[in-house]
């Protein structure tokens, strides 16, 4: 008989177990890590009559003068974990039809070269095969090595010319992140972005992760804009090195009063990375990790991941990074429909927010990719 006690009829749970029943997705929902993804169209739209949400979106950009379209600096491409051994990715950012190629060699290695055979412009990326530490074209199976591009295969010529590669960009892995370098002149990476150890050696562990589609000038998304701004009950300090710049809050919960105490720590390394660590009296230690990517001159791409300490509730992390997400969300309506002005109206407490563009231009060369709607020269 069943658990009803009919024959033939459908199982029913015992009675003991009814109330429980309903709670298991909830319940495995605050152990499985936060995965979220918003698209340009889903927020931050004013509406338009006629235009849908998507074209409103594409519309809702106001250039103004921005600063060039693309800095020099390292960038997020994928998790380590979504490229195995013996995969290749197709990847498209940093200008309209630019593609790349991402794979991973048998020995574990990971190598990102242009997506175009030089041969007769096959994707390398769509059905090509890693041997050893070469992609093989799936046209006509022309080999070239991920270390410098170079062909060493031809399955039908005696002899492969020395002039026959692909180009390749130097990448790396960091903090479980796969990261390629850009610069406009093709000059090689001029600074390394810094290990967390706490992510390598596994005490702080990932516990999830948001994405945003924004339309807006990278330099806009800050980690926490308006930098040097003052927060209840904390003491901001801004700081500006080589290609950093950190700023740190500290505090108390609730604000002016003997509670918990808190710290938090944004550090910015190059144009499109940014490491949110915090600290807290009862919850402990953990960092939330912002990484932008241009995907186009007005378009970025920007995810978030949490690793708390291994012994935090899970539940915690996720609801830290909720709240990350709902207030990035309202950023992006700001965002998404302001001007970039070259030369802002600040006050006196605003003087970080200039400082920090300074220190930004670093990342901007003479031959910088523009918008159409710049003039030549560094006058921004």
């Amino acid at each position: 008989s069943g658990w009803c006690g009919a024959v033939g009829t459908e199982r029913c749970p015992p009675p003991f177990l009814v109330p429980v029943v309903p709670l298991v997705p909830l319940l495995l929902g605050c152990f499985l890590p936060l995965a979220l993804r918003r698209g340009s169209e889903q927020l931050g739209c004013l509406p338009a009559p006629g235009l849908s949400r998507r074209q409103v979106a594409r519309c809702a950009c106001r250039p103004g003068a921005p600063p060039p379209a693309f800095p020099n600096g390292c960038y997020r491409l994928l998790d380590s974990a979504q490229l195995p051994r013996g995969a290749v990715r197709s990847l498209a950012l940093l200008s309209y039809g630019k593609q790349l190629a991402a794979f991973r060699s048998q020995n574990g290695q990971a190598y990102v070269v242009d997506a175009y055979c030089p041969h007769l412009g096959a994707d390398l990326a769509a059905g090509g095969r890693i041997m050893g530490g070469c992609m093989e074209c799936p046209f006509h199976g022309w080999q070239f090595q991920g270390e410098d591009g170079k062909c060493i295969s031809i399955l039908y010529a005696e002899k492969v010319p020395d002039f026959a590669r692909v180009w390749t960009w130097p990448s790396c892995e960091v903090n479980g992140v796969l990261l390629v370098w850009y610069h406009c002149k093709g000059v090689g990476p001029t600074w390394a972005v810094p290990e967390q150890r706490e992510i390598t050696t596994k005490e702080w562990v990932f516990h999830g992760q948001t994405a945003h589609l924004v339309d807006m000038h990278i330099q806009v998304v800050s980690p926490l804009p308006p930098w040097g701004t003052s927060m209840p009950g904390s003491s901001p300090i801004v700081q500006f090195r080589d290609i950093s710049c950190q700023l740190t809050h500290s505090g108390t919960s609730p604000p002016n009063y003997a509670g918990p105490a808190w710290c938090s720590v944004a550090l910015q390394v190059g144009p499109g990375l940014d490491f949110l660590i915090f600290e807290h009296t009862f919850l402990g230690p953990g960092i939330i990790l912002q990484m932008v990517t241009p995907l186009k001159p007005i378009l970025q791409n920007v995810v978030h991941k949490i690793y708390p300490q291994k012994n935090m509730l899970a539940i915690i992390p996720k609801f830290i990074l909720r709240v990350e997400c709902i207030q990035f969300d309202c950023d992006i309506t700001i965002w998404n429909n302001k001007q970039y002005l070259p030369k802002p109206l600040l006050i006196r407490e605003d003087s970080t927010i200039q400082k920090r563009r300074r220190w930004y231009a670093q990342f901007y060369s003479e031959k910088s990719t523009r918008l159409l709607v710049q003039k030549e020269g560094l006058e921004w």
